[in-house]
């Protein structure tokens, strides 16, 4: 397995790449959920590189996986050395993808990607994609704004992390889980970030956009792809059924087809 440390705006990332069979062809850019990590995603990237025979690049956003943590991450925002500690703020993933991200492409120096990106990194993977070239853009379970059911089933995690076994399965892949775990969870759960939508930064998404949600989602509804509008010609919207908040994992072999579907004319 490659993994490497790349430092990104004086934190280090970890980083994880997956060679390609044909260098002509844009790289894929994996971007993990609010929960998730390099290792989270298991060996799904390799399937789909493998299939598409794209390089794949995965990384830990700060405070997950084997990243740097976030000092004092349920206080007060502030900073230290030119570092943030203490909560997210509501735009945590604008933050991520029209400055974090854009810093570790420059430093991979990869140009225009494939941005893959689920849940959480879904939404990061569109709002770059709104500001940046890229080849084309694929959302596993995006969130394009907020709704009740989402707040919900992040309730009921921060039980589960509580009261159930949540904590322990989620520390076989964070060096600091409860970082993890609470600067989502936490920030999810603030008042400010009711107004969190960024279907308006979606419409000026100038690449392909194939998205795919689960029917049986407790995290969001299918007005999460169906709201997602970039110009009509350029997005495909699937729908599976018998398939939760990870299409990756609960239809895996059917998801990487309709990725693999999507890219191939890209070629």
């Amino acid at each position: 397995m490659n993994l490497m440390k790349i430092n990104v705006r004086g934190a280090g990332l970890e980083v994880r790449h997956i060679a390609g069979t044909d260098p002509g062809l844009a790289p894929i850019v994996f971007l993990h959920e609010g929960l998730g990590s390099v290792a989270m995603w298991r060996d799904w990237p390799d399937e789909v590189c493998r299939a598409s025979g794209r390089a794949g690049w995965i990384y830990s956003r700060r405070g997950y996986g084997q990243s740097d943590a976030i000092a004092h991450i349920r206080a007060e925002p502030a900073w230290q050395n030119g570092l943030r500690s203490g909560r997210l703020a509501p735009d945590y993933m604008h933050e991520e993808a029209w400055n974090v991200l854009p810093d570790l492409l420059r430093q991979l120096q990869i140009r225009q990607p494939v941005l893959l990106g689920h849940s959480d990194g879904a939404s990061i993977a569109l709002l770059h994609a709104s500001r940046f070239p890229v080849q084309a853009c694929i959302a596993l379970a995006p969130h394009v704004m907020v709704e009740d059911i989402t707040l919900q089933a992040i309730e009921q995690a921060r039980q589960a992390y509580e009261q159930g076994d949540l904590r322990s399965r989620l520390a076989r892949y964070h060096a600091d889980v409860d970082c993890a775990f609470w600067q989502w969870n936490d920030v999810w759960l603030s008042p400010g970030f009711r107004s969190f939508d960024i279907r308006e930064d979606c419409r000026h998404i100038s690449a392909p956009v194939l998205a795919i949600q689960g029917l049986d989602d407790p995290y969001g509804t299918m007005a999460q792809i169906e709201q997602l509008e970039p110009p009509a010609q350029l997005i495909q919207r699937v729908a599976l059924d018998a398939c939760g908040h990870s299409p990756q994992r609960d239809q895996a072999a059917r998801t990487t087809g309709l990725i693999n579907g999507f890219l191939a004319p890209l070629a």
